[in-house]
């Protein structure tokens, strides 16, 4: 077994962590743990690669350490974090002797959250075939996705809503899936995945049509009574037939492009249903001067909001992104209740790829951090 300790006659005075990984790649590496809140992109703790498969790091001589370290490596992110060599999770890892040198080794790391354990999958239930939406005169599939021990548990768990259910976890989508059903098995082993999600499929070729609030360059839109049958005809049933928390604190909605567009004025219009909103690259370029004077006649309540936006989405999708979070953060009678996480990834494009690894940091956030942004 390789052992490396510094020679007898050292002179060192701070910790030093050497890494060997027999799975390496161009991913850097990065320490998370109990001196730095557990930051997974931290770049003060991201080691030096002295070679492939092996990295350093020496903490700061003048650093206040704790007693104990406890620290995990990932590849920057929790979905990048180091696992064993069979997919699972591994513990925390502990240094609190004395030694000046820790050499530790990963067998290997996650990619995108992957991969998962079959076991953790949720139970992914059909609804209906032909949920009735009187709202709009019509029918449509509806989807539970319940956590995978559900039926053996007395749990009530948080929801989240969300649009576009043929693109969610359907392996045969067109465009690619968000994979929500295995990325939810990996956040499982991480206590962020015991959470109920109900997918409702969009109408096709009605789609836009559905998801379109009021009038707006794609003329009028039906989304209003789309809300409608979100707040008052599907969450009622669904709190009536699964063991939910239904108070608001525990209610999301959300979506992608236009799903994440009629997302955002479910969570404005209704407030004291949702508070919790996942926006993914919403369509605001069709409504680019959104009115947000409807506001002031709610009361104000503590909402949290999931913002992502791709670079290379269109040339004007950061920017209504970024205009949208300032004048919701800018609202006087919203002042110090709006809550905005906001998560621009340079390279994104506009598709179900780059949405599926927003996902799980999304709903960490959303439902079981208290970091303010």
């Amino acid at each position: 077994m390789l052992t490396e300790t510094p020679p007898a006659t050292s002179t060192l005075t701070s910790k030093k962590i050497i890494l060997h990984t027999s799975e390496d790649d161009d991913r850097p590496v990065y320490i998370s743990g109990n001196f730095n809140n557990w930051a997974t992109q931290d770049f003060r703790f991201k080691m030096h690669k002295v070679e492939k498969g092996k990295y350093e790091f020496s903490f700061p001589e003048h650093m206040d350490l704790p007693e104990e370290l406890i620290y995990k490596f990932t590849k920057g992110d929790w979905s990048e974090v180091e696992i064993d060599r069979y997919g699972n999770r591994t513990p925390n890892r502990h240094w609190k002797d004395q030694s000046q040198v820790k050499v530790e080794r990963v067998t290997k790391w996650r990619k995108n959250w992957l991969p998962y354990r079959p076991s953790q999958l949720p139970q992914i239930h059909l609804m209906s075939e032909e949920f009735e939406i009187p709202q709009l005169n019509t029918k449509r599939k509806v989807w539970a996705l319940l956590p995978h021990d559900y039926d053996s548990s007395d749990e009530h768990y948080p929801v989240l809503y969300l649009q576009d259910a043929q693109n969610l976890f359907n392996e045969n989508a067109e465009f690619g899936n968000w994979q929500i059903d295995k990325k939810l098995a990996v956040m499982s082993d991480y206590g962020i995945g015991k959470i109920i999600i109900i997918a409702v499929e969009h109408g096709e070729s009605e789609r836009v049509q559905e998801y379109n609030v009021g009038k707006t360059l794609l003329g009028h839109g039906s989304g209003k009574q789309y809300i409608r049958f979100v707040v008052d005809t599907l969450k009622p049933f669904v709190d009536k037939t699964y063991r939910t928390q239904p108070e608001r604190e525990f209610t999301g909605i959300g979506g992608s492009s236009m799903g994440g567009l009629v997302s955002i004025f479910s969570g404005l219009m209704y407030p004291e249903v949702f508070g919790k909103l996942m926006i993914f690259s919403p369509s605001l370029w069709v409504i680019p001067k959104i009115k947000l004077g409807f506001l002031d006649i709610f009361e104000p309540q503590d909402t949290r909001i999931y913002l992502y936006a791709g670079g290379d989405e269109s040339e004007t999708m950061v920017d209504h992104v970024l205009k949208f979070r300032k004048r919701l953060l800018k609202r006087e009678s919203l002042k110090g209740k709006m809550k905005v996480r906001l998560s621009i990834n340079e390279q994104g494009k506009h598709n179900e790829s780059y949405w599926s690894d927003e996902f799980p940091k999304a709903i960490e956030w959303l439902f079981y951090s208290d970091k303010p942004e």
